[in-house]
């Protein structure tokens, strides 16, 4: 990993003259020297992160906030076309000419650097002590727009129970092979009984409503126990045959053994299902985490953290925060919620806090 020190060694004079014009730094712009002390001084002054997060586009601060949590430790043009289109919430290929110059605002302002050697050299890169400032200081930017609470009478937490429920679930796929209609779905009846049979029941899908996006089964069941079926199938533990759901081998070796799934697998398998609905979900599990290590009302949320999410066709941010990720982290055991005065109220828990910082960040 190159802190920016290093990276300015490497870039050319061209590069670095762009850097101090962007700026003013009063420097001898004919020395390299001269040009990379001055740089320092004013990219690592506590100042230049604060104003910098506060003069940002939205869309700017979601292109920074993209390469922070990508995983890759380098990244072609096109990626960065690509971080830049997203961030920008645009979906109109033809407006590539304002992404690049995106890019190139980045490259120009000491973000993005060229790689040294000849493998990498058309490869870019994000210092990485600039990475560590900008979460450092967006966290504090985001916390100042968050509300905290007291706890309140009452909340709810689930625990382990969704990885409880999952063996409920299957027990029941194992008595009764619920028949499938056309479509692969369990009809109504068996669904009752499914939620007859677990801890955490949710009321039926009615008609209409919004029915895709969020993984196969989210077309036919509520929420949580769209995540149990798929999350099953996935691994294996039923298969639909005949027009019938029935438990696999592998399914039911696990009920024999009553072990129940790790909540982080189901977690992880969770991120998956939803990313392409939420590309930046961990990015947003994690500003959670960051936000409400304490009870805060999920009104300030939405309003601190709703520019970071873009509309699913007729999801908004509010629907997305609230429905697809604090309803899902409070089934996932990641998240209590409690009733307030003020309304609904969000807090992690320790496991949720754990499970929040992604492996490039830890």
């Amino acid at each position: 990993m190159m802190n920016l020190a290093d990276m300015l060694n490497f870039a050319d004079i061209g590069q670095l003259t762009a850097i101090a014009g962007r700026y003013q730094c009063d420097c001898k712009r004919n020395s390299k020297h001269d040009l990379i002390q001055s740089i320092l001084i004013t990219l690592g002054s506590r100042q230049f992160m604060e104003s910098h997060i506060r003069e940002c586009a939205p869309e700017e601060l979601r292109f920074l906030n993209t390469l922070l949590f990508d995983e890759r430790s380098q990244f072609s043009l096109e990626d960065l076309l690509a971080a830049a289109r997203q961030a920008s919430f645009d979906t109109d290929p033809g407006k590539n000419g304002g992404y690049r110059e995106m890019v190139a605002r980045f490259k120009n302002a000491g973000w993005l650097f060229r790689g040294a050697s000849q493998q990498s050299r058309y490869l870019f890169r994000v210092p990485q002590d600039l990475k560590l400032r900008f979460r450092e200081r967006m966290g504090e930017y985001i916390r100042e727009q968050i509300s905290p609470i007291s706890e309140p009478a009452i909340y709810r937490s689930e625990g382990e129970m969704l990885a409880e429920d999952l063996l409920l679930f299957m027990r029941y796929v194992r008595e009764n092979e619920p028949e499938l209609n056309q479509e692969g779905a369990m009809h109504k009846r068996y669904q009752q009984g499914v939620m007859n049979a677990i801890q955490i029941p949710e009321p039926l899908l009615g008609k209409g409503g919004w029915k895709f996006g969020y993984g196969r089964a989210c077309e036919h069941y509520p929420p949580r126990l769209a995540l149990m079926v798929d999350y099953a199938r996935h691994r294996r533990y039923t298969s639909e045959e005949g027009f019938r759901l029935r438990l696999t081998l592998a399914g039911e070796t696990l009920l024999e053994q009553e072990k129940s799934e790790k909540l982080m697998q189901i977690y992880a398998f969770w991120l998956k299902l939803y990313k392409g609905a939420i590309p930046n979900l961990p990015s947003l599990i994690y500003w959670i985490s960051v936000s409400a290590g304490k009870w805060v009302t999920v009104a300030s949320l939405v309003e601190g953290l709703g520019w970071l999410v873009k509309p699913f066709y007729y999801d908004d941010a509010a629907s997305i925060l609230e429905q697809r990720i604090l309803r899902m982290l409070l089934h996932l055991g990641m998240l209590r919620l409690g009733e307030t005065p003020e309304g609904p109220a969000v807090m992690m828990t320790p496991w949720g806090m754990e499970a929040a910082v992604p492996k490039q960040l830890q």
